[in-house]
């Protein structure tokens, strides 16, 4: 007796598994990542007091941190992102600091890239294509499309202000602080409006981008930028 013909089973692909808030933070690299941004900054300004103003070993005590930091997130495979780029940014800080021979020139770098960033982000807004938007068109692979969504262009535009006045505030609060030579209080404030105040913007642009989509597109760009920020394939 013939047995019957059965049709192949076809497994469907599965699916990554719907991600939230919380997986979102966690793939930016959480609180552990923001705290190895502001470590070495803390340490250059301990040391330069508790040294009696020595620069050089101020400035070997800060990189050395950061470089301990760096392997330490290597070793436990953690994104290269947050490995270099705090540690980048001290080496910079350092090596300028170390030319000019004054301790206030550690912050120049910071300084100019604030400036900077504050003016692409401006600027992308302005032009109406916000720097979060264009990003998001990547990640999820939606091209322009967002730019035709009223609800999404000004969310985008509202996240990408966010960050427009985290970069305002360091200015105005540190550019003076620097050209009246107050070190301590240059330090204090670098510092302050570091990590704190970084952890801040992301949750107020966060906020706001979540405020300005449906939640089913709330839903799908954050599985898209948590999938992809943890080197996952959708």
């Amino acid at each position: 007796m013939a047995e019957p013909h059965t049709e192949p089973t076809v497994e469907e692909p599965q699916k990554p598994a719907k991600s939230t808030d919380k997986d979102f933070f966690h793939a930016l690299g959480g609180w552990g990542a923001l705290l190895d941004i502001g470590l070495p900054w803390i340490a250059f300004l301990v040391a330069y007091a508790v040294t009696d103003h020595k620069l050089q070993l101020s400035l070997i005590i800060a990189v050395g941190l950061a470089a301990v930091l760096a392997v330490v997130r290597l070793i436990r495979r953690q994104p290269l992102r947050n490995v270099f780029g705090g540690f980048i940014g001290v080496l910079i800080s350092a090596w300028v600091a170390n030319r000019t021979g004054n301790a206030k020139d550690f912050y120049v770098p910071g300084l100019l890239t604030n400036l900077g960033y504050g003016l692409l982000y401006l600027i992308t807004v302005l032009i109406r294509w916000p720097l979060f938007g264009v990003l998001y068109g990547v990640i999820t692979q939606t091209g322009t499309a967002w730019r035709r969504d009223p609800v999404l262009l000004r969310g985008f535009s509202r996240a990408t202000l966010v960050f427009v006045g985290l970069f305002a505030i360091r200015l105005i609060v540190q550019v003076p602080l620097y050209f009246t030579g107050s070190l301590n209080a240059l330090g204090i404030a670098k510092i302050g409006l570091g990590l704190p105040f970084y952890a801040l913007a992301i949750w107020l642009a966060y906020a706001v981008l979540r405020g300005s989509m449906p939640p089913e597109k709330w839903d799908e760009a954050r599985d898209s930028i948590t999938h992809l920020l943890r080197g996952n394939k959708k």
